[in-house]
């Protein structure tokens, strides 16, 4: 069995524009090296200006997805986005747990686009309880940790308080810092492990927090150590956001596969 292309499972919503989800994970793959393979949780109908309904898949449906690519691929990592239902993370877990020795890289959207979503808050509470006992590195965006972490109200116990669930490491997005740039910080059980700080850029089209994730499991199934695949995977993800495209009469798309346009 050929195994020079390590095989990534990303599990999550299929976005018919192909700025976020399915699609997106597959153009970060092929561009790391990688391939995609698929488990989709939801489909959606949106483009590049907004989301318009979601309809999640049956979670019977999706545990044989899951198990059929599991049963038959060296699966050498997984990144989990939008689940769609709090069935689905149920179900998700009920898969994951007979794979102990697959690395896991979360994604913790609850909402996608719709920030009122009365689905938020029980699907975060399921990821929490379920999906970060699993995970070796979850990544959420400043509003998804403090949603997540109800007893924290400053960043760095928000990060603790989600590490006391189970996972490894915990990387922390989007925190303003000083003149125009984010910080993004790095957290495992002993605390900050490292600041990453980046030039903001434009806004890009959904799907920024979901090429970071898929990019950190395309290094790790790589062999990459943490600290290394987040250093990386920022890298790659400021610069798609920095070569984003518009493709649409919406917002940009971020350009995955930035490098075969370059002399």
């Amino acid at each position: 069995m050929d195994t020079r292309q390590p095989i990534v499972l990303t599990v999550t919503h299929h976005d018919p524009s192909g700025s976020a989800g399915i699609t997106a994970d597959t153009e970060t793959a092929a561009s790391l090296g990688c391939h995609c393979a698929s488990v989709v949780t939801a489909i959606t109908v949106g483009d590049t200006r907004e989301l318009i309904g979601v309809a999640p898949v049956d979670e019977n449906l999706l545990v044989e997805q899951a198990r059929a690519v599991l049963e038959d691929m060296p699966v050498a990592a997984i990144k989990i986005g939008y689940l769609g239902s709090v069935e689905n993370a149920h179900a998700l877990h009920s898969v994951l747990r007979d794979y102990p020795d697959i690395p896991i890289v979360i994604d913790p959207d609850a909402t996608l686009a719709n920030k009122e979503s009365l689905l938020a808050p029980p699907l975060w509470k399921a990821m929490c309880d379920l999906l970060l006992p699993l995970a070796t590195l979850v990544a959420p965006n400043r509003r998804e940790a403090r949603a997540m972490a109800g007893e924290a109200d400053v960043h760095d116990a928000q990060a603790q308080e989600l590490l006391e669930s189970g996972c490894h490491y915990l990387l922390l997005t989007g925190v303003p810092a000083c003149d125009q740039q984010l910080e993004n910080r790095l957290y495992d059980v002993r605390g900050l492990v490292r600041e990453f700080r980046w030039q903001q850029l434009p806004p890009a089209a959904y799907g920024v927090c979901g090429t970071l994730t898929t990019a950190i499991a395309c290094h790790i199934a790589h062999g990459l150590t943490i600290l290394e695949a987040v250093n990386r995977s920022q890298q790659f993800t400021w610069s798609a956001i920095a070569d984003s495209r518009r493709l649409g009469m919406g917002r940009p798309v971020p350009n995955r596969l930035f490098w075969t346009c370059k002399d």
